[in-house]
């Protein structure tokens, strides 16, 4: 199904450009402005000139952050700063890093792959986008003509075989081995042995590609080859069962609530779920949470700034009626996802937030303390804590043709921007 093909990557070179660790950057979705204004000190070199420059007041439609990144471009490929690799490769990214105390190695092959329309079902997403962001990337896409991350997906290696030839070429050297930021470590190899590269070609070539990250990238490069006849897209390809595979709970964070809504919340819950309190001070309260959203398979959520210094666990009771306040047209798959419950029948019809909310906010927060402390430095009303949804969870969605609601899933560490670029055409 998936067409998977080799590439002569565009790297930095180092020798000029500095180390790796000054001039990658994370891709654009997390870059705020105050790590932009970070990276753009670090090096003249960093990346982030490229994947997420600066907004001037005086841009025009002939001078603005994407003409600038594809001028940045040109002339760093016409003074050697960065170059294409001599020969075509698949290249082989170990990604190591930690999370809550473990070391973990996210594998990825790193290829290019034929670009799919949704409906073909070889590329499959999960979640939906949003306009802005597709937007923002068909336009640095159209003036650079060049991916500067891969968008990461996931598939099924049955039998191990695409482990078992990845562990070969993991005993070469690697082209690119250094320390980045946050204690993260990086090695690619490139592999370029036809025999390697004809296996691993025929096995993506029965399998379908899960989109786990990057969505709007997928989509922005299938707008662009409607425009310009460009057929591939470079994507990180991980193991859905790789143990590097981490996805964490985007927690919201809720407000601007107003106090009408906010007092008839309790009774509202109470209708549909079995409430629970825990006290914010209770030994290992952290740890206890965690085991009272894991005890069951029903929907299960924490919500903190209701109750005064105490978590309400949320126990859904009434799956018949929170499925009626869902759109018909999803999967019962959709219907029983924590995330879909919070985001249709608490946020939208409890409190309003489908319809504008009356100036009700909501933002994301992937770490359950710091969203409490959020709400206890009175900087939002509500969190609401999400369990992390599994990979599995991922797929079936995938494969039932439903999309998750957007903001379900955070695959950590984001893949950086500038490691290896693939130049359209």
């Amino acid at each position: 199904m998936a067409e998977i093909r080799p590439f002569r990557g565009v790297r930095y070179k180092q020798e000029l450009a500095g180390e790796l660790a000054d001039i990658i950057c994370p891709p654009y979705d997390v870059i705020t402005p105050r790590l932009q204004q970070d990276l753009y000190h670090r090096s003249p070199y960093n990346f982030v000139r490229i994947e997420a420059g600066r907004e001037l007041l005086q841009d025009t439609s002939t001078d603005n952050k994407y003409t600038r990144a594809a001028a940045t471009l040109k002339r760093w490929l016409e003074e050697g700063v960065l170059a294409a690799d001599s020969a075509p490769a698949i290249y082989l990214h170990d990604h190591y890093f930690s999370y809550a105390g473990r070391e973990l190695r996210r594998r990825a092959v790193i290829a290019v792959v034929r670009l799919e329309e949704w409906d073909r079902r070889v590329v499959r997403p999960h979640e939906g986008t949003l306009a802005g962001h597709r937007g923002d990337r068909f336009s640095l896409l159209w003036a650079l003509e060049t991916n500067t991350s891969p968008i990461l997906a996931l598939f099924q290696d049955r039998g191990g075989q695409v482990a078992s030839l990845l562990a070969r070429a993991g005993e070469s050297r690697p082209i690119i081995n250094f320390n980045g930021a946050g204690g993260e470590r990086h090695e690619l190899r490139a592999i370029t042995r036809p025999e390697m590269i004809s296996q691993l070609s025929g096995y993506f070539a029965g399998w379908p590609l899960y989109i786990a990250d990057g969505h709007h990238r997928y989509e922005s490069a299938l707008a662009f080859r409607r425009e310009k006849a460009c057929d591939f897209v470079m994507m990180a390809l991980v193991d859905f069962a790789d143990p590097g595979v981490l996805i964490l709970p985007p927690h919201r964070l809720v407000g601007g609530i107003p106090r009408a809504a906010l007092s008839q919340l309790s009774t509202r819950l109470a209708s549909l779920f079995d409430i629970e309190e825990l006290p914010l001070d209770t030994p290992d309260v952290w740890g206890k949470v965690d085991q009272m959203l894991a005890a069951g398979e029903e929907v299960r959520l924490a919500l903190f700034g209701l109750a005064e210094d105490r978590f309400l666990i949320l126990k859904l009771r009434d799956f018949a009626a929170a499925s009626q306040m869902m759109p018909y047209f999803h999967s019962e798959l959709y219907k029983k996802l924590d995330v879909s419950v919070l985001d249709h029948v608490i946020l939208e019809e409890f409190l309003g937030m489908g319809s504008g909310g009356e100036g009700a906010i909501i933002d994301f927060s992937y770490d359950g303390r710091e969203a409490v402390n959020r709400v206890l430095e009175q900087e939002y009303q509500l969190a609401f804590l999400l369990r992390p949804i599994k990979p599995e969870v991922i797929k079936a969605v995938a494969d039932a043709d439903d999309r998750m609601p957007r903001k379900s899933t955070y695959f950590y560490p984001k893949a950086p921007a500038g490691l290896v670029l693939h130049r359209l055409g």
